[in-house]
């Protein structure tokens, strides 16, 4: 699993195709654009899946094991269960949404939020030592998602890191 995750949304949106192709080769793209409807949705996630392969990097859609493959995704995120041995991402919040990511398959799962995020303003954070006990109890690659920019990254030393903003 990839170690750097870009996330997209509304926000990010105008920026995502100059962001993709400043990731590292290697790297992860989490494709949610739940603004937009069905068509629409697609059709955006093939241009940006277009720079993402041409970039070797991985790409998550947001929706069913089903949606993803027809979409040409390489994982799901967010999935209920994933079917047919697609890699799944799972966020989880606390120790029981550890546990239901385990029982479900996940094959990388976003610790999230370990700090302060525009993404739900006022919302409580996890604090980087409850981020660090749920990725060691993990039985799978951990992302820490949620504030992350590459300093705190390197501070906190997780699998890997995701964020919105700090990559866009």
């Amino acid at each position: 699993m990839p170690m750097l995750w870009l996330i997209s949304d509304a926000r990010n949106d105008a920026r995502l195709d100059v962001a993709l192709a400043r990731l590292p080769r290697g790297s992860g793209f989490i494709y949610r654009h739940y603004h937009l409807r069905s068509a629409r949705r697609l059709a955006r996630f093939r241009q940006l899946a277009r720079i993402a392969r041409q970039r070797g990097i991985v790409t998550a859609w947001a929706g069913s094991a089903r949606e993803a493959r027809r979409a040409g995704a390489d994982a799901s995120y967010g999935a209920p269960r994933p079917r047919g041995g697609m890699p799944r991402l799972a966020t989880v919040h606390s120790l029981r949404e550890l546990g239901a990511a385990h029982r479900n398959g996940a094959s990388l799962i976003l610790v999230s939020p370990v700090f302060a995020t525009r993404s739900h303003p006022g919302a409580a954070v996890l604090g980087p030592v409850r981020a660090r006990l749920l990725a060691r109890i993990a039985t799978v690659p951990v992302a820490f998602l949620g504030g992350m920019t590459r300093e705190r990254a390197r501070r906190l030393a997780p699998h890997g890191w995701a964020a919105i903003d700090g990559l866009s």
